[in-house]
C-alpha cells in the first residue's frame, strides 16, 4: 500500500515538472518580448531600421528566352526535359495531307515567298546564302497571294544559346508574322538544335505545322514524306558551285577524282561519336578520305584514343 502510494506521489510530481517545463517555456519568449516592447520607451530606442519600399520587382537584363533555357538546363529533371521537347514537337504527326495546303499551289504553281528582312534583325552568312539562293531561283515570287511555300527572314540556323548567332526572341518574333498560320505551308531550316550538355532537338519555339529541313534530326522526331534531312554544311561552304552549265548530266562514272570527302571533328565521346568512331575504316587515301580531329573541347586530352595523334597529324596536313 505503501510503495503504490510512492508511486502515484513519484508520478504527480513528473506530471507537475513537466507542466512547469511547457509552460515556463512558452511564457518565457512573450516575457522577452515584452521587455523588447518597453524598450522602446527608453530614451534614445530608434527601432529597427525602415527599408525602402520598392512598387515593382527589378526587371531582368537577360532576355526571357536565355533565362529559360538556363532553367531547363540546371533545374529540370530528364523527365521534365523530355516532356519540353514533347510540347515543342506537336506536329509529330504531321504530314503532306494533313498539315499542307495543296490549293495555294494550284493556282500558281510552285513559288516560295521569303519574307522580308526586319531592320536590326542579324543574320548569319550561311541563312543569308540559302535565301539569296531562293531569291536567284525561277521559283521566287515577292508576292506572298501568289505564294506555295514561305521561308521566314528569321536566322533559324544555329539554336544553341551558347553561339553567338542565336537568334533571340524568336518564339515572340515568329507569332506575330501576320503570314504564320501556325507554320502552315512554311519550311524552316536548322543545323544546330538545343545546347551543351544534352544537345536536344529543341529550336526554341513552337514551329506549328512547319516542314523542316533539318540537320542531324533524329529518327524519333523525323517525319516521313514531311521534313527533309539536310547534311551539315560549314559556314565557308560556297553558294553556287560554279558557273553555268557546269554541272554536267548523265556522266557516269563521274570525272570527279573523289567519290567521298569529310573533313571535321571526331567526337571521342557524346552524341554522335559511336557514328564518326566507326567509319574510319572506310578512308582509303585515294578516292574515299575522311580527315578528322580529335582537338574537340577544354578535355578531349582526357579522352584520346590510339588513333588520335595519327588522326591530328593528317587532319592538319
Amino acid at each position: 500500500m505503501q510503495a503504490r502510494k510512492r508511486y502515484l506521489i513519484l508520478l504527480s510530481a513528473g506530471a507537475c515538472l513537466i507542466l512547469l517545463l511547457y509552460f515556463g517555456g512558452v511564457q518565457a519568449p512573450l516575457s522577452r518580448s515584452n521587455n523588447r516592447r518597453d524598450d522602446r520607451s527608453l530614451h534614445g530606442y530608434h527601432g529597427r531600421p525602415q527599408w525602402p519600399h520598392f512598387s515593382g520587382s527589378l526587371q531582368p537584363f537577360s532576355p526571357w528566352d536565355q533565362m529559360e533555357t538556363e532553367e531547363y538546363n540546371v533545374n529540370r529533371s530528364p523527365r521534365q526535359k523530355r516532356d519540353v521537347i514533347s510540347g515543342v514537337y506537336k506536329g509529330k504527326r504531321c504530314r503532306m495531307d494533313s498539315c499542307f495546303d495543296f490549293s495555294l499551289c494550284k493556282t500558281n504553281g510552285f513559288k516560295v515567298y521569303v519574307y522580308p528582312q526586319q531592320k536590326g534583325e542579324k543574320m548569319s552568312e550561311s541563312y543569308r546564302n540559302i535565301l539569296s539562293s531562293i531569291e536567284a531561283s525561277r521559283f521566287y515570287t515577292s508576292d506572298p497571294g501568289q505564294a506555295c511555300l514561305f521561308v521566314l527572314s528569321l536566322d533559324t540556323l544555329d539554336r544553341d544559346i551558347l553561339s553567338p548567332q542565336y537568334v533571340h526572341n524568336l518564339r515572340t518574333k515568329v507569332q506575330n508574322l501576320h503570314l504564320w498560320n501556325n507554320g502552315k505551308n512554311h519550311l524552316i531550316f536548322n543545323l544546330y538544335s538545343g545546347t551543351w550538355p544534352d544537345y536536344t532537338e529543341d529550336l526554341g519555339f513552337d514551329f506549328g505545322q512547319a516542314m523542316l529541313a533539318k540537320a542531324s534530326i533524329s529518327t524519333e522526331n523525323f517525319r516521313p514524306n514531311f521534313d527533309v534531312s539536310i547534311p551539315l554544311f560549314g559556314k565557308e561552304h560556297p553558294r553556287t558551285g560554279g558557273e553555268r552549265g557546269y554541272l554536267k548530266y548523265n556522266s557516269i562514272p563521274p570525272y570527279r577524282k573523289y567519290m567521298l570527302v569529310f573533313k571535321g571533328k571526331r567526337y571521342l565521346t557524346g552524341i554522335g561519336s559511336d557514328t564518326r568512331n566507326a567509319l574510319y575504316h572506310v578512308h582509303n587515301s585515294e578516292d574515299v578520305v575522311l580527315l578528322t580531329t580529335c582537338k574537340h573541347g577544354k578535355d578531349w586530352q582526357k579522352h584520346k584514343d590510339a588513333r588520335c595523334d595519327r588522326d591530328n597529324a593528317e587532319y592538319d596536313k
